[in-house]
């Protein structure tokens, strides 16, 4: 099998780095390209070559990706953060490699968690009653004021004192207590939902540091992903965040129009997005079976340090040929 190559933006983010070691787990012939707006990433040590790249949004943002593509023949690309899904996805057209990711026109909704509330209230799709501040009507006992584009919990307020007052590039969604699951859902390119994977997580500085494998309410989050998976232009991986209360009514509260960050975890049980989207998008493959391996299993992360011990300056550190060791 000729070897194809694969560029992964946002190698220093932990999605970029679980896509980048799930594809080297599976054994396939791949040139791994990474890029990232920082040139030295904890990503670096895991790539062929590496590219510092400018923010999604700049102007030359495209035209520096497109020509990664064509100086080193990319096949495929595999966004990790939500606005290079958006901005990638837009400018398809001009880009010479195959972006794995949803349409702009689903995904520019999905970056906006009140354009999401709206989508899914005018689709019949539970999701976390939601205002624009300026709209709030005192109606809750409790809220949570979010930025509409946030990620990562930066920004969150829990029952501010003066919802009024905050822009309309904030939110508020009625606050729902109870266990937060994270539902990873895999579209394959029939526009069918090949399965999904739901666990409770426990979060550190917005990223998951614990999580137990959750299925019991599975076939709930397997409807809701069937109607997302209807819109036009829905692709591959996306995750649904709730909140499932003592009642076991569920809420819904965000969804994230890529891979999350949980692949790595998943991928080693069972359940392997990234290995189905090479899968289809690289080789055109059927994509192989959700198989999860227990009912419950419990995962971890844990801090390590990669260490290049004859190093003299950080821009000799673009790729894995770099000499260093994993501690």
């Amino acid at each position: 099998m000729a070897e194809k190559t694969v560029l992964v933006t946002g190698i220093g983010g932990n999605v970029g780095q679980g896509i980048l070691r799930n594809i080297r787990s599976i054994g396939y012939s791949i040139k791994l390209i990474g890029c990232d707006i920082s040139a030295f990433t904890a990503g670096n040590h895991l790539c062929d070559k590496t590219f510092k790249v400018p923010y999604s949004y700049d102007n030359n943002y495209v035209k520096v990706i497109n020509d990664i593509v064509n100086e080193y023949n990319v096949d495929l690309i595999i966004p990790s953060t939500d606005f290079e899904v958006y901005y990638l996805s837009l400018n398809q057209n001009s880009i010479n490699a195959f972006v794995l990711a949803s349409d702009s026109k689903i995904s520019k909704f999905f970056l906006d968690k009140y354009l999401t509330y709206k989508l899914f209230l005018e689709n019949g799709i539970p999701f976390a009653k939601s205002w624009l501040p300026k709209d709030y009507d005192n109606s809750e006992k409790e809220i949570i004021a979010k930025p509409r584009e946030g990620r990562g919990s930066k920004g969150i307020l829990i029952n501010p004192d003066e919802s009024k007052g905050l822009g309309d590039n904030y939110m508020i969604q009625t606050l729902h207590r109870g266990i937060e699951i994270t539902t990873s859902v895999y579209v394959n390119k029939n526009k069918e939902v090949h399965g999904v994977c739901s666990m409770e997580r426990k979060l550190e500085n917005g990223a998951t540091s614990q999580i137990i494998i959750n299925k019991t309410y599975d076939s709930t989050f397997l409807n809701i992903a069937k109607k997302i998976a209807s819109f036009d232009g829905v692709r591959g991986s996306f995750n649904i965040q709730s909140i499932v209360q003592t009642d076991e009514k569920i809420f819904p509260f965000e969804i994230n129009c890529r891979i999350s960050g949980t692949n790595s975890i998943r991928h080693n049980l069972g359940f392997q997005d990234v290995k189905y989207g090479i899968q289809e998008y690289l080789y055109n493959e059927k994509p192989d079976s959700v198989n999860i391996i227990n009912e419950s299993a419990i995962a971890v992360r844990i801090l390590m340090d990669v260490i290049y011990p004859e190093a003299k300056c950080f821009e000799e550190l673009n790729n894995k040929s770099s000499k260093h060791f994993i501690f």
